[in-house]
């Protein structure tokens, strides 16, 4: 019997269980877990912050493992059929309907109210679909894709990658931007990445705390900057300093903080690019002390702002083309060593690591 942990209900501890494993429907399989992330999803789901999560609740929505057993036909989308023993990652939204409004005329698949997501929208008694476990249940429709980058070098982006790859689309950066970043998380430390990818000649970035600013400065930002010791009018004055007095050509918000919405769009040059990808649950309205004035936070600076939540299959599978990649995946794995293994056991302490900022990434290791 497989052992998985579980949140059984919102701000309880991390439980360990054992399930039965399943029977396997035609054209599904079971994975053996490697490694599950720990991010910052999970730590909303731990306090109940998203609405919808039916618990109990397996978290990890992105883990790499082996197909140890297929039944039926599992086949990826170049048409190459899955084996056992392969190792795999698979696109955690399960379920897009391709059939509503949505799906079919907006082209936006993150959009879909048929929309299931494994380790949030689909709980323990839907089965093992959850990566904070030692098997997953891939059920029939699954998206997997076969993985020839190394673990660890994937999981270094993990599901930070896909969304950032998806806030870097949106923004429309061109060769030769400045690029602000607020946000050193796994978001943020992506987006920087993905920028110098893309064209951009510089990225600056601000974030806390230190040695998140250090992955930053890693990860290819020309500068970084503590918000926790600079004020607003500090921080814009720093960044003209670095944009000929003009602002970012682009900024990209990735921290989760209501207030650094307003911030990017004053950070931002006259006609520039705003992409906010930073809200993906609701952190709550802006507070009084960081009114918005839309005259002359948005409209007289002929902004363009764009909101970017979560990422669909093509972000997904290009993150783990470029991270097989041996030349485009090397920032990636350069990030290896920031990498915090935990055991099943130790998921609490994990989650814990995640919300303080003390890690970079946190990953489950079940074996």
């Amino acid at each position: 019997m497989p052992i998985v942990a579980v949140i059984p209900q919102p701000n309880a501890p991390v439980e360990l269980r054992e399930v039965n494993s399943p029977e396997l429907e035609t054209d599904s399989a079971l994975l053996e877990v490697e490694l599950s992330e720990v991010c910052g999803t999970d730590v909303y789901l731990h306090q109940g912050r998203l609405a919808g999560v039916p618990y109990p609740l397996v978290p990890g929505h992105v883990s790499v493992g082996r197909l140890s057993k297929i039944r039926g036909t599992m086949v990826e989308v170049e048409g190459r059929v899955f084996r056992e023993g392969d190792r795999v990652t698979f696109l955690d939204v399960h379920r897009t309907c391709n059939a509503c409004w949505f799906c079919l005329v907006a082209k936006a698949t993150t959009r879909c109210p048929n929309r299931k997501v494994y380790g949030i929208t689909y709980g323990l008694d839907d089965g093992l679909c959850g990566g904070w476990a030692e098997q997953i249940y891939l059920k029939p429709g699954t998206h997997c894709i076969k993985l020839d980058a190394d673990p660890e070098t994937f999981m270094a982006g993990g599901c930070a990658l896909p969304t950032a790859l998806h806030a870097v689309e949106r923004a429309d950066i061109l060769i030769g931007d400045t690029v602000l970043v607020l946000g050193s998380g796994p978001v943020g430390i992506n987006a920087i990445i993905l920028s110098l990818m893309r064209g951009a000649l510089k990225v600056l970035c601000i974030g806390a705390p230190v040695n998140r600013l250090e992955v930053a400065a890693q990860a290819g930002a020309s500068a970084v900057l503590n918000f926790e010791e600079h004020d607003e009018r500090e921080r814009l004055s720093w960044i003209l300093e670095r944009t000929n007095g003009r602002g970012a050509d682009v900024t990209v918000e990735a921290t989760g903080s209501p207030e650094a919405v307003v911030q990017a769009m004053r950070f931002t040059r006259d006609a520039g690019r705003v992409v906010v990808v930073g809200q993906y649950t609701d952190h709550g309205p802006l507070s009084t002390e960081a009114a918005f004035n839309p005259h002359l936070d948005l409209n007289k600076k002929h902004l363009d702002v764009r909101g970017c939540w979560g990422s669909d299959f093509s972000h997904f599978y290009r993150s783990t083309q470029i991270t097989s990649d041996p030349v485009r995946s090397a920032p990636w794995a350069a990030l290896k060593t920031k990498l915090s293994r935990y055991a099943l056991a130790d998921a609490n302490q994990a989650l814990d690591d995640v919300s303080a900022g003390r890690v970079m990434k946190a990953l489950i290791d079940p074996r």
